[in-house]
């Protein structure tokens, strides 16, 4: 007997001393943040055609390994971390915005594949960046139980992935005027989101470094409230069988 409560004196005072898995890493959001907002925003200003910028070939340095690179070595820290939600989003995003570099590459002739920037080839980008705008939809939902800022960002980017689609599809169906204006739209949606992306780096150097602290807008309190008052749907069963 005298043995066994040594063995849990022992544990009780162990317990405390337990870190937790990946608290000894560095926060990798600021710079997952930072390379997503400073590639997105670069593609923005192109797509609004800001200072009579429009080709974002040059921006393959940015999708390729500031985003591509960057995002992807930010998420295994993430997963380090125990964050499955930061993990895929930035894991996605990562494949993503070097894959979407990677069709830009004159060397690789993708358009030559299509004979040039023909109706299939706009089609084609534009189903392309239309199923992520499918995919992103779950980012915005799983961002409802964390912040406004994030619930903002994903918002602002899903409005820009199905301008951009739109303005492929309008483009592939001869509709110049109209693409170039649908175009222009989805740059000011994708221009809110990057400054989104900005205010994050901003929260979490402040976390790490500032006496201040940047506001995100917690949602996750009010989340797990509106959770509980909703009733489950086999919970009423069971209720009933009762």
């Amino acid at each position: 007997m005298s043995i066994v409560k040594e063995n849990e004196t022992m544990v009780s005072r162990q317990a405390p001393q337990a870190i937790k898995p990946g608290a000894h890493l560095a926060n990798p959001a600021p710079l997952a943040m930072g390379g997503f907002a400073t590639t997105f925003l670069s593609l923005s200003l192109a797509m609004m055609n800001f200072r009579g910028v429009f080709t974002q070939t040059i921006f393959m340095g940015d999708l390729c390994f500031v985003a591509g690179i960057g995002l992807l070595i930010s998420a295994q820290w993430e997963m380090v971390r125990g964050n499955t939600f930061s993990y895929t989003v930035l894991s996605a995003y990562a494949l993503f915005y070097g894959g979407y570099g990677v069709i830009l590459i004159p060397a690789l002739g993708i358009a030559d594949a299509y004979g040039g920037y023909t109706p299939e080839y706009h089609n084609a980008l534009g189903f392309f960046v239309l199923l992520w705008a499918v995919f992103n939809l779950f980012f915005l939902l799983a961002s409802c139980a964390v912040n406004i800022v994030y619930i903002l960002l994903f918002l602002m980017l899903e409005l820009c992935l199905i301008f951009d689609a739109a303005s492929s599809f309008a483009l592939a169906d001869g509709l110049v005027e109209q693409s170039a204006n649908l175009i222009t739209a989805a740059g000011a949606f994708g221009f809110v989101s990057s400054l989104c992306g900005y205010y994050c780096v901003l929260h979490y150097l402040c976390e790490e470094s500032l006496p201040f602290r940047v506001p995100m807008g917690d949602t996750s309190r009010a989340w797990k409230r509106w959770c509980k008052k909703t009733p489950r749907p086999d919970m009423k069963s069971e209720e009933d069988m009762a």
